[in-house]
C-alpha cells in the first residue's frame, strides 16, 4: 500500500514539476486567450451582458483595435492591478514586524508558555495564524512543535506533523486580517468586473468565517493528533538530542510593550470609530459599507508598523529612524517573485475580460449549470473538491486563484452567488491539500526536520502523517462553509452565500 501511494505521489511530483513556472504558465495563457479571441470573432459570437442586456461582440486581441490595446493598457494592467497595491502596503507592516523579531518571538510564546495539557491545541493554534509571517511559518512552526513535544516526553514527529497541519492547511485562515486576505480579495474583484463594475470584494469579507475556522481548526487538528497520529507513531524510541532557545527577557519585555501599545491602537481606532458623527462610518451612522471597511488595509498597515516599531525599539532591533525603512526594504525584496507574476497574470486577467470571452464563458456555463438543475450547494462542494485537486499540481495559492478567478467568479455571480462567498469556498480547498502536494517547497524543508529524529523517514512517512489532517480539514471546512450557507450566518461584513 505504502508503495502503491509513494508511486502514485511521485507521478503527481514528476507531472507537477514539468509544469512551467507560474510566469510563464500566464504568458502562454494570454497568448490563448488572443487566438481563442480571434476565432470567435471570426465565427462572429456575441453574449448578452447578464447587468445592461447590452449585446457584445467578442473581440479579436489579433487586430489592430486588439494590437493598440496590448500596447497601450499594459502598464496600466499592471499597475492598476488591484492586488498589487493591497499585498505590497500589507507587507511594509507584516514585513517590518517580522524582521525585528516580532512574529517569532510571539510563536515561541504561544507555543512554549502552553499548559502540557493544551500543548497540541496551541500548536495548531499557533500554526493557523503563523500565517501573518508568510512562508517564514513553515520553517519556524513544525521544528519548533517537535522540540516541545520531545522535551515533553511526546513523539517529536507528532509535534511536527500538528506543527506543519497547522501552518499548512490552515494557512488560510486567521484572527487578523492578513496579507492573504488582501491578495485574493483583490484578485476576486478583478475577476468580478467581468460582470458588474461597482462589486468591490474586501479583505474582512471572509473575516467571520476565518474565526470561526480556526477555533474549529484547531480543535480537530489536535483531535487527529492526539487521537490518530500519536496511536500511528507509538513510542519515540530514536536518539536525537537537542534543545531550543528560550525566549530572553528583553524580548519578552518587547512582547509586552508590543502588547500594550496595540492596545493603544486599537483603543484609540475604537474611539474614532465610535465617536459621534464619525468620519469612519458611513453616511447614516451605518458600518456596512463605510469608510472604515473601505479603507481597512491603511489602518493594519499603521498597526502592524505601530507593532514592529514598539518592538524593534526594545529589544535594540532599531536604534535610529533610518532601520525602519531598511527593514521594509528588506521585506520588500522578498516579494520581488510577486511582483513579477503578478505582471503576467494582470495581463492574461484584463485581456480575458478586455475581449469579452470572460462574459461569454461566465454566461454560458451559468446557463448550462441552470440547465441541469445544478445551481445549488452540489455545484459549490464540485468547485471545491476541483480546487483541491487543481491545488496538487499549482501549488502557488495567488497563481492558482488568478487562473481560477476570472472563470468561477462571474459564472457563479450570475447564478447569484456572492463573490467573496466563491472566495471562501476556493480558499478552504486551496488551504487543505497545501500539506499533501509534492509541490509544496516547504516539504522538503519539513522532510528534513523529520529525519532529524528518524533517518528512514521518507515521502511517504511525511504524506501519510499529513494525508488524515488534509481529508478531515477539508470535510470539516466543507461542512463549516454549508452551515453558514443554510443559517445565513455572514461570512463577513455583509457578506452572504447569495447576492
Amino acid at each position: 500500500m505504502e508503495n502503491e501511494q509513494k508511486g502514485f505521489l511521485n507521478k503527481v511530483e514528476k507531472w507537477g514539476n514539468k509544469l512551467p513556472d507560474p510566469f510563464f504558465i500566464f504568458i502562454y495563457l494570454a497568448v490563448f486567450v488572443m487566438l481563442l479571441s480571434l476565432v470567435f470573432s471570426l465565427v462572429g459570437a456575441t453574449v448578452e451582458h447578464p447587468g445592461s442586456g447590452e449585446v457584445l461582440e467578442i473581440k479579436s486581441l489579433i487586430s489592430g483595435e486588439g494590437l493598440q490595446y496590448i500596447l497601450g493598457s499594459m502598464l496600466d494592467n499592471f499597475t492598476g492591478f488591484a492586488p498589487l497595491g493591497l499585498v505590497l502596503a500589507m507587507m511594509l507592516g507584516i514585513g517590518l514586524a517580522q524582521r525585528v523579531g516580532l512574529l517569532e518571538t510571539a510563536i515561541k510564546k504561544s507555543i512554549l508558555n502552553a499548559p502540557p495539557a493544551l500543548v497540541t491545541y496551541a500548536v495548531i493554534f499557533t500554526g493557523i495564524i503563523g500565517n501573518l509571517a508568510s512562508d517564514a511559518a513553515f520553517v519556524l512552526v513544525p521544528p519548533l512543535a517537535a522540540m516541545v513535544f520531545y522535551t515533553v516526553g511526546r513523539h517529536p514527529l507528532a509535534g511536527l506533523a500538528a506543527g506543519f497541519a497547522g501552518t499548512g492547511a490552515g494557512f488560510t485562515a486567521n484572527v487578523i486580517i492578513a496579507g492573504t486576505d488582501a491578495l485574493l480579495s483583490g484578485i476576486t474583484t478583478e475577476a468580478a468586473k467581468a460582470v458588474n463594475d461597482s462589486v468591490n470584494v474586501t479583505p474582512v469579507d471572509n473575516y467571520y468565517f476565518m474565526i470561526a475556522s480556526v477555533v474549529i481548526l484547531a480543535f480537530v487538528g489536535a483531535q487527529i493528533t492526539e487521537r490518530i497520529i500519536e496511536p500511528k507513531l507509538g513510542e519515540y524510541t530514536g536518539d536525537f538530542e537537542d534543545s531550543f532557545e528560550e525566549v530572553t527577557a528583553e524580548e519578552s519585555r518587547g512582547l509586552r510593550n508590543t502588547v500594550i501599545a496595540g492596545l493603544i491602537y486599537l483603543g484609540l481606532v475604537a474611539l474614532t470609530l465610535f465617536w459621534p458623527n464619525s468620519p469612519l462610518r458611513g453616511e447614516d451612522g451605518s458600518m456596512i459599507p463605510s469608510p472604515f471597511l473601505d479603507n481597512i488595509v491603511p489602518i493594519l498597515l499603521l498597526f502592524f508598523i505601530t507593532l514592529g516599531v514598539t518592538y524593534g525599539v526594545t529589544v535594540k532591533k532599531i536604534t535610529t529612524s533610518g532601520d525602519i525603512p531598511k527593514y521594509m526594504a528588506e521585506a520588500m525584496k522578498d516579494m520581488s517573485s510577486y511582483i513579477v507574476l503578478i505582471f503576467a497574470a494582470a495581463q492574461f486577467i484584463n485581456y480575458f475580460n478586455w475581449s469579452n470571452l470572460g462574459t461569454w464563458l461566465a454566461v454560458n456555463s451559468a446557463e448550462f449549470l441552470t440547465s441541469i438543475d445544478m445551481t445549488g450547494l452540489p455545484v459549490i462542494i464540485g468547485f471545491v473538491l476541483l480546487t483541491a485537486v487543481l491545488n496538487l499540481i499549482v501549488f502557488s495559492g495567488s497563481a492558482q486563484w488568478a487562473l481560477m478567478a476570472p472563470i468561477f467568479v462571474p459564472m457563479f455571480m450570475l447564478l447569484d452567488y456572492d463573490p467573496a462567498f466563491i472566495q471562501a469556498a476556493y480558499r478552504i480547498a486551496d488551504s487543505s491539500t497545501n500539506i499533501i502536494t509534492p509541490l509544496n517547497p516547504y516539504i522538503l524543508i519539513v522532510l528534513a526536520f523529520m529525519q532529524q529524529y528518524d533517518k528512514k523517514a521518507g515521502m511517504g512517512t511525511l504524506i501519510s502523517l499529513m494525508l488524515p489532517y488534509s481529508l478531515i480539514f477539508l470535510g470539516i471546512w466543507i461542512v463549516l462553509l454549508i452551515i453558514f450557507a443554510l443559517t445565513g450566518i455572514p461570512l463577513g461584513p455583509g457578506v452572504n452565500m447569495m447576492m
